[in-house]
């Protein structure tokens, strides 16, 4: 067998194994399931270090369930992730094939996102298999197939019929990249330095005109452009200043409209003049505003983002249009800026500028500015869905873990609006709604089937409406539309609902809630589960951020690629793909120098199982979790550890030793002892796992393994397998090797390949072994196998082992010198097993002989140790170690001896002190100062020393 395991040779061979076998796959039956539904990865890209993290958990609870035998499914899926996709590939064809000056249909445009989606599916399902993940791979499906896009239109009609769908004209967030509403979740707010517009609206008279340009109040605002959209000045009531304006009319700059002076509470008087434009159209407060005053709404932008030719003003009943001003047609909000301030300082109207700090909003997906903008849009009715699905949570029939994130969910459930799930995007699910030529709305499957059920004539005219849903509305079914709803099948009888969902805890508002909720309203209930729900339990995982504590992003050049772990990656390839879509040169050159110094030689080759275990390791319940490459070798070692006790096992044991008769039918001090540790371990264990503490059963089997069984185990059994009778090593090699073998199926849920390999060459021993690892049950705990006495006593022994060890290490005695030990027991318990094992500890330690120490015994000329339960003298005089010590302490003076006469010497040369800059020849004569120190308190010890006087 090779020394060094090598994964990149058993890998791929392993997986394709287990495919084949079809060891991921379910059986037909209605007890004992178990099933996760994988969050489904988006084709924006390759999957990232967060994937791996969520894959890794999600593969060692699937792997566990189904070695204590259960019936597992585990259900893998894409996501189409229609903004974030849409954008990536309009930004792909720019740098490709300089997308703005080639003109794509919408057809076409379609065409090669669905090219992009065949390419990315391919790239993450070959990711998902390199990680390990058991996933089943005959039930891999993508939101936007066939049957997935027929169960989001079938819920979309349900919910619609249902009277929790319907449409509304309202103030959404605009992104004008897109061109489409956007999330308020979607956004981040950003600081910038701005201004702030100082401007007069005069007062006017019951005719209609203006009194006299003495008479005015004056509105601060950042955005000047939107008082073409002005449709009243708001004070408030209890500020004295505009009381005596309260009812008055005030005109409109530019557009000259005539506007009233309201109250309202919301004014804050002490912030700009304590006057606030009212423009509903583009601004939320101003929105409710003008909707508690039934104020009429203008949208002055287009979609995308320029000054309207023709305003749209909303009343209360009806829609009329207002020519913009022909200076502004069609221009870009900023150029519309620039010329309306140019207007009004020419009119002198603008009083003053003032530089202030703003905050905008920014698109998370596109990066653009965002604003508020008037639409028609499709809604959900979220509060009364929202109150059941909090009291399903409050009440325990969904956990979460770890208990806090319960919170974050309360409070969203607590304060959610109604959710807006259309989008204005040629990718995604077309919404299931046609409209008459008088604007009726028609919901269905398909044109065909809406005038059959309507009694409608074949040619009467519909037309579609060109919306797309929010991913997240398909997101929200995907617990059961993957399972195959709507149709009737066995898999929603068998593992619906599903009983774990391992997610992050950014997603809880975006995912979580909304399964809950859309699985609330959308499924029946059973005997079961009178109230259905999309999943048992919800497991909530940190965020996987780089060394430092950065987000890892492509942007910040910090990512790292999960294969390129697996696999490694020289320095310049890294670079390479760190970069390569890196704009700005100065963060570029941040990149490559941060890379560099981290990874100076590019990334090892670690594989799947040290990633694997590194990552469980690491999967504390924290928000935040920083990846450690020092932890990732540590566990790349730990996994040659266990390559090289096999390596062991097959250069000590042969076939014809092997007899399962033999195992554990005749027991010694150091199989009951490891038993009892392993079954102590297992314990802990499965505990671990079953509460979702992984980073805790890594590090439980981490320490038995590294610790009990190969740095003390194995150190007995050489010694045994050396000098012990050939009929007892017999039983010694059987047992060892079924403990080895309980050890691999425990291990193999966190690092499956390794396990997997090893257990395949084991069958060579004609075990009673299956035919996968996977499919071995998984070690119970049996409390009988536990020995305290035996554990005691050899705690003693490894104990009295160790303090031999320090002691010749500090009076330099090699371990092939052989010693004599005395030792006096302060426990008399022990000394019986202690003597009954003497002929073992006598060559495990290398000893001439252990004496029982007598009273009359003289020890003081020779070395100490005393425990708790025993005093154990090493027969080697203290005289010899103090002379050892001296002769060191004169090596250690000559050196320093040297050291100062070479420092001496450079500061006596005239040329070095010429040449040489200041710092360094005041660096020489500390350096003496600090050698005459040293060498002081060395002849110190020296002189203490009894043995010299």
């Amino acid at each position: 067998m090779k020394k060094i395991y090598d994964h990149k040779k058993i890998e791929k061979v392993l997986y394709d194994f287990w495919e084949k076998n079809g060891y991921f796959e379910y059986k037909k039956q209605y007890k004992n399931n178990f099933c996760i539904v994988m969050p489904p990865p988006n084709i924006t890209g390759d999957l990232h270090m967060g994937h791996a993290f969520q894959h890794t958990i999600m593969d060692i609870i699937i792997r566990y369930n189904k070695m204590i035998g259960k019936n597992i499914l585990w259900q893998p899926g894409t996501d189409h992730a229609g903004i974030a996709t849409q954008i990536i590939v309009k930004n792909y064809l720019f740098s490709k094939y300089k997308y703005k000056k080639i003109k794509f249909s919408k057809k076409k445009f379609l065409k090669i996102i669905w090219q992009w989606k065949d390419k990315m599916q391919n790239n993450i399902c070959s990711q998902i298999r390199r990680l390990g993940s058991s996933v089943n791979w005959k039930r891999n499906c993508f939101t936007m197939d066939k049957n997935m896009s027929h169960s989001v239109k079938f819920a979309f009609i349900s919910l619609y019929k249902k009277k929790l769908i319907y449409k509304k004209k309202s103030l959404v967030n605009w992104d004008f990249s897109c061109k489409s509403v956007i999330s308020d979740i979607e956004i981040e707010k950003k600081k910038c330095k701005g201004f702030m517009w100082y401007i007069k609206y005069y007062i006017v008279k019951d005719n209609n005109k203006i009194k006299n340009k003495e008479e005015y109040i004056t509105v601060a605002t950042t955005r000047p452009e939107t008082l073409l959209g002005d449709v009243a000045v708001a004070v408030n009531p209890k500020d004295s200043r505009y009381k005596n304006f309260l009812g008055k009319n005030v005109l409109v700059p530019i557009v000259n409209r005539i506007v009233p002076i309201i109250s309202d509470k919301s004014i804050k008087k002490n912030k700009g003049t304590g006057c606030v434009k009212i423009t509903p159209a583009h601004d939320f407060h101003d929105y409710k505003i003008a909707c508690d005053n039934k104020l009429p709404l203008i949208n002055i932008f287009t979609d995308s983002g320029n000054i309207c030719n023709k305003f749209t003003i909303y009343f209360e009943n009806n829609v009329c249009k207002e020519t913009s001003p022909k200076f502004l047609y069609n221009l870009d909000k900023y150029k519309a800026r620039e010329k309306i301030l140019k207007f009004l300082k020419k009119e002198n109207i603008l009083e003053k500028t003032v530089s202030k700090n703003i905050k905008i909003l920014i698109g998370d997906r596109t990066g653009s500015l965002i604003e508020p903008r008037i639409t028609d849009q499709w809604y959900l009715k979220v509060k009364k869905i929202s109150k059941k699905a909090f009291k399903l949570v409050k009440n325990g029939l969904i956990e979460f873990i770890p208990e806090k994130y319960r919170n974050i969910f309360f409070s969203w459930m607590e304060n959610i609006d109604d959710w807006c799930i259309s989008r204005q995007l040629f990718w995604g699910h077309k919404i299931p709604a046609w409209y008459d030529s008088d604007g009726k709305i028609y919901v269905g499957i398909n044109r065909k089937e809406i005038i059959k059920k309507n009694l409608l004539p074949k040619n009467f005219f519909l037309k579609r409406d060109k919306d797309v849903l929010d991913t997240w509305f398909s997101s929200a079914i995907w617990s059961f539309s993957s399972l195959g709803w709507p149709k009737k099948n066995d898999l929603l009888k068998m593992f619906h609902p599903t009983d774990v969902l391992v997610s992050g805890f950014d997603i809880i508002f975006f995912w979580i809630s909304r399964m809950i909720m859309l699985t609330l309203v959308l499924l029946k209930g059973n005997k079961e589960f009178p109230v259905q729900i999309p999943f048992k339990k919800v497991y909530i995982t940190g965020l996987i951020r780089d060394e430092i504590g950065n987000k890892m992003s492509k942007s910040k050049g910090n990512v790292i690629d999960p294969i390129d772990i697996i696999d490694g990656i020289s320095l310049k390839d890294l670079l390479k793909k760190r970069t390569t879509y890196m704009f700005k040169s100065s963060m570029k050159n941040n990149i490559l120098i941060r890379t560099k110094n981290n990874f100076p030689n590019g990334i090892d080759s670690y594989g799947a199982d040290a990633l694997r275990f590194t990552l469980a390791s690491l999967s504390s319940p924290t928000r935040n979790i920083n990846w450690d490459m020092k932890r990732l070798k540590g566990y790349k070692s730990f996994c040659n550890k266990i390559w090289n006790i096999n390596i062991f096992i097959f250069s000590n044991i042969s076939r014809k030793e092997i007899n399962e008769n033999m195992i554990f039918k005749k027991f010694n001090i150091i199989d009951i002892w490891i038993i009892s540790k392993y079954n102590i371990m297992i314990k802990k264990y499965r505990y671990y796992i079953d509460n979702f503490r992984f980073d805790k059963a890594s590090v439980v089997i981490y320490n038995f393994i590294w610790n009990s069984f190969c740095n003390w185990y194995l150190e007995f059994l050489k010694i045994i397998f050396k000098f012990f009778p050939k009929k007892d090593i017999l039983y010694y090699k059987n047992n060892l090797i079924k403990i080895f073998q309980l050890l691999l199926v425990s291990s193999h849920p966190i690092i499956p390949f390794i396990t997997e390999s090893i257990w395949q060459k084991i069958k060579f021993f004609k075990y009673n072994c299956t035919k996968s690892i996977l499919l071995q049950k998984f070690p119970s705990y049996k409390k009988d196998l536990i020995d305290k006495n035996i554990l005691y006593n050899v705690t003693f022994i490894k104990k009295f082992l160790r303090n031999i060890r320090s002691i010749r290490n500090k009076i330099k005695i090699n371990f092939s010198k052989k010693i004599s030990v005395v030792i006096k027991f302060y426990e008399i318990s022990l000394k019986k097993i202690f003597f009954q094992n003497i002929n073992f500890l006598i060559k495990m330690a290398n000893l001439k002989k252990i004496i029982l120490l007598k009273n009359t015994y003289n020890y003081e000329d020779y070395f100490v140790k005393v425990l708790k339960e025993a005093k154990i003298i090493v027969i080697y005089k203290k005289k010899y170690y103090d002379s050892l010590n001296i002769r060191n302490f004169i090596n250690k003076i000559k050196k320093i001896n040297f050291n100062i006469n070479s420092s001496k010497n450079k500061l006596s040369n005239k040329n070095f002190l010429k040449k040489a800059p200041k710092n360094i020849i005041k660096f020489e004569k500390n350096k003496i100062f600090n050698l005459i120190k040293i060498k002081k308190s060395i002849i110190k010890k020296i002189k203490s020393n009894k043995q010299l006087l």
